[in-house]
């Protein structure tokens, strides 16, 4: 996998690579750790690697979340067989509707199955499910088959999942409310418009404090519930020695949090560790800053030495005035020089920048604050923390958004294109992510096109209807529509490319 990667980032010119953003898969701590080492052949391999490998925090929720839903599953296994129940058949769906007439329940909303392994689809599942409670009693005092098929349901081994009752639905609302602060998290860590990395450890944060509150409590489904979460929660993010540092610089960075937000923060976490772990995180970002200092006095350096030179040269011919003013600007240029080496060393002009940044007050928050744009203002007071800034707020919490991209689920090959190949199918994936850009000066209507589509779409049944029939009259038809030679020859399986040859060839 590390070869891989690496053969693409030479396809694609790139040899710097900040961090590197995947889930907990074994296999993906070996990967970055040998990328790591072929990094550092490069000699791109900035502070050693040590923040290189960032862990996809939705990926985390997920695991603690799942761990919480294991602890209360008897009522969400009745709840999960009593939707599946309903949606298995037209006829179930019709009866439940009519179950809704009778509670006047106006929702619009359809019931939606779960997929187990992703706890949020449950979350909505359930969610949906409460707001149908009393169609679902209505449907069930009318509906012998639900009762039956929940009493021979297995939730596991030798053990059914029961009748639906009402305790089951006091349940699920709590479960529900306890799950939707989780949910509303991954849909914000999850996002691809906006920055995540400066909110990545606050909200950690809360989510810890949010466990704390509940396994101090009294009811003791929602306290075994929390007490299995925090166990998996600790897993990952229990031990500050091995948290990446960057999900703590990335908050530093956000002028409206700073030093001070991440140390209360640490202490609400670690207790007592907090002020020892604050150290090591400033520390850290000092290292961090001084490597960006170094860099950039490099680029510097260079920059000025060229006309520096070039100007010593052409000193010889100049008259009086011209020498004294270009005397004046090598001492300038002596001067930048002398500054850029301090810098480079970790003098106190590295320190400045820095200090300043740690001594001016945090800002306000407000729905309009864009840290993007508040670091690209001050971005002329603070180069080296700008450039920094750049780098360590593009980097995603979430792999959620990088695998969404290149997903193709929901988009199911019907019996036209199952016959394309990959290269047509790739092609169509990335036509529809053209289509929905922004760039387009004017967007797609597929409303305005309907006609075409029912018009390629008759012709496809037409194209199916002369398939299927018989030689001869086959070819009456397609001697009738004039339609191209292929279906005479009595070419099966025709590929979606050659249907619509013959759809455009038709006359009629």
């Amino acid at each position: 996998m590390a070869n891989g990667i690496s053969r693409c980032l030479r396809e694609w010119g790139i040899n710097k690579i900040f961090t590197v953003t995947v889930d907990n898969a074994s296999s993906n701590y070996v990967t970055v750790k040998e990328l790591s080492k072929q990094l550092t052949k490069m000699g791109t391999n900035l502070m050693n690697g040590n923040h290189l490998h960032v862990r996809c925090m939705a990926r985390i929720m997920n695991l603690v979340v799942q761990d919480g839903l294991n602890e209360c599953s008897l009522s969400i296994e009745r709840v999960r067989h009593a939707v599946r129940y309903v949606r298995q058949s037209p006829a179930r769906l019709k009866r439940f509707q009519e179950s809704c007439d009778d509670e006047q329940l106006s929702c619009k909303k359809s019931l939606c199955l779960d997929v187990p392994t992703r706890w949020n689809s449950t979350y909505l599942m359930l969610s949906r499910a409460v707001e149908f409670e009393n169609a679902f009693s209505n449907y069930a005092s009318s509906e012998i088959g639900l009762r039956h098929y929940l009493e021979n349901s297995y939730v596991e081994i030798r053990i059914t999942a029961g009748e639906l009752l009402s305790s089951d639905w006091v349940h699920v609302k709590r479960i529900t409310r306890f799950l939707e602060i989780f949910y509303l998290l991954t849909l914000k860590i999850s996002g691809s418009r906006y920055v995540t990395s400066n909110i990545h450890f606050l909200e950690m944060c809360t989510v810890a404090v949010y466990l704390n509150q509940l396994m101090a409590r009294e009811d003791t489904g929602l306290r075994d519930m929390a007490k299995k979460m925090k166990e998996k929660f600790n897993k990952y993010w229990g031990d500050p020695a091995k948290m990446n540092k960057i999900i703590f610089i990335s908050c530093i960075l956000d002028p409206r949090y700073k030093l001070e937000s991440v140390s209360y923060a640490l202490v609400k976490m670690f207790g007592g560790k907090g002020s020892s772990i604050q150290a090591e995180v400033k520390k850290y970002m000092t290292s961090l800053f001084r490597e960006y200092v170094k860099s950039s006095s490099k680029g510097s350096m260079l920059v000025e030495s060229s006309p520096c030179s070039s100007l010593h040269t052409s000193t010889f011919g100049l008259s009086s005035s011209q020498v004294s003013t270009q005397s004046t600007g090598l001492l300038e240029s002596l001067m930048k020089d002398i500054k850029n080496y301090k810098t480079a060393s970790g003098g106190v002009d590295a320190r400045t920048e820095l200090d300043k940044y740690f001594g001016e007050e945090t800002e306000d928050d407000s729905k309009e604050f864009n840290i993007l744009d508040r670091w690209k203002m001050n971005s002329a007071r603070f180069p080296i923390l700008a450039e920094m800034a750049r780098d360590v707020l593009a980097v995603p919490v979430s792999s959620v958004a990088s695998e969404s991209a290149f997903s193709t689920g929901g988009r199911l090959l019907d019996s036209f294109r199952s016959s394309s190949t990959p290269k047509l199918v790739q092609a169509l994936v990335c036509l529809q992510d053209w289509l929905r850009s922004e760039k387009l000066k004017q967007l797609v209507s597929v409303e305005e096109d309907l006609d075409n589509l029912e018009q390629l779409e008759q012709g496809y049944l037409l194209v199916a209807a002369i398939e299927k029939a018989p030689a001869v009259v086959r070819k009456k038809l397609c001697k009738e529509k004039q339609i191209c030679y292929w279906i005479i020859l009595g070419k099966s399986r025709l590929t979606r490319c050659e249907k619509e040859l013959i759809i455009f060839n038709t006359t009629d």
